[in-house]
């Protein structure tokens, strides 16, 4: 099978088959992949046979994403406040678990943690009811325009207030690691749902605010596109200012408002996804985040339109 090189895979494409993690990684070893981004839903029972791996040097570990090992408590789950608690003794939590899984990921040779920061917490599921009319009678409908503007005001009222905590929570986080003798990044991801944080000048917000600390942006390609196409940032325009804060990329395409297609291939678009070339080569730590319905003969095809391009820009 083709070496896929420096690009890590995640493990959401094949955690659902299995319970086994040897088994798991041994999947995505056959797609030609020597590294691998252990997500949020990775058991500690998973890791029983997932570390003998690591240490055979049979795999290698790319990045984690937090919260890891898997905590099935929501408060710490992927679509909450998170680092941005008001509840201190909530923050906190989330604070030791954000250490914890950079704990996992020196462990394991791993150069970065993928970390969702926080978001503005809506008392109904507005990210669900902004797609369904943006499916169903368009981003230019009058409906989607009234329900965006609902979306912006509770966000511009609440989002600085999260920004400065999530920035505490942060700063903590970078202490603590420190003092662990920890030396991996933290990549804080565009996120898919237009009430979560960061937006793109809310990234810049954060990292500048921590300069110097192992803070950057991941930039999840899919995600940011989702973004842009429900109006929230350019997901492009707006990179421009962070380039030199990427620590990584989550590599995938979006169709629609469905995303974890593979780039090119799925989409059957040769030129759309060339525009988010640039974060992937700029980006430390690369990798492929696809959903289970991703074909391997699908993901080799999309590796090697992406590989072709990247090095056509050389």
């Amino acid at each position: 099978m083709e070496d896929k090189g420096a690009f890590s895979f995640s493990t959401c494409w094949n955690i659902k088959r299995h319970t086994d993690g040897s088994s798991m990684l041994r999947e995505i070893r056959e797609l030609g992949f020597r590294r691998v981004e252990l997500n949020y839903n990775v058991t500690e029972a998973m890791l029983t046979t997932i570390e003998p791996m690591i240490e055979r040097g049979e795999i290698g570990i790319s990045s984690v994403h937090n919260t890891f090992p898997h905590v099935s408590d929501p408060d710490y789950g992927t679509d909450s406040v998170l680092l941005g608690f008001g509840d201190e003794t909530k923050r906190q939590r989330a604070v030791e678990l954000l250490v914890r899984s950079a704990e996992y990921a020196q462990r394991y040779g791993g150069e970065a943690v993928v970390v969702h920061p926080g978001e503005v917490p809506f008392p109904n599921d507005i990210a669900k009811e902004l797609e369904q009319i943006y499916s169903g009678q368009g981003r230019d409908s009058e409906a989607y325009r009234s329900k965006w503007a609902e979306l912006l005001e509770r966000r511009g009222a609440y989002s600085a207030g999260y920004v400065q905590t999530i920035i505490r929570s942060l700063d903590e986080v970078c202490n603590r690691a420190a003092s662990k003798g920890l030396n991996v990044r933290f990549g804080i991801e565009t996120r898919s749902r237009p009430q979560q944080i960061p937006t793109l000048a809310e990234a810049k917000t954060v990292i500048s605010a921590l300069k110097g600390a192992p803070v950057g942006i991941w930039y999840d390609t899919g995600h940011a596109i989702m973004m842009d196409r429900m109006g929230l940032y350019d997901s492009v325009g707006e990179m421009e200012g962070l380039m030199d804060d990427i620590v990584g990329v989550h590599v995938h395409e979006t169709i629609g408002l469905s995303d974890h297609w593979c780039p090119y291939v799925n989409s059957g678009n040769m030129d759309f996804y060339d525009a988010y070339l640039p974060m992937i080569e700029r980006a430390q730590v690369k990798v492929y985040e696809l959903k289970a319905a991703c074909r391997p003969e699908e993901i080799h095809e999309s590796h090697r339109l992406l590989t072709a391009k990247l090095a056509g820009r050389g």
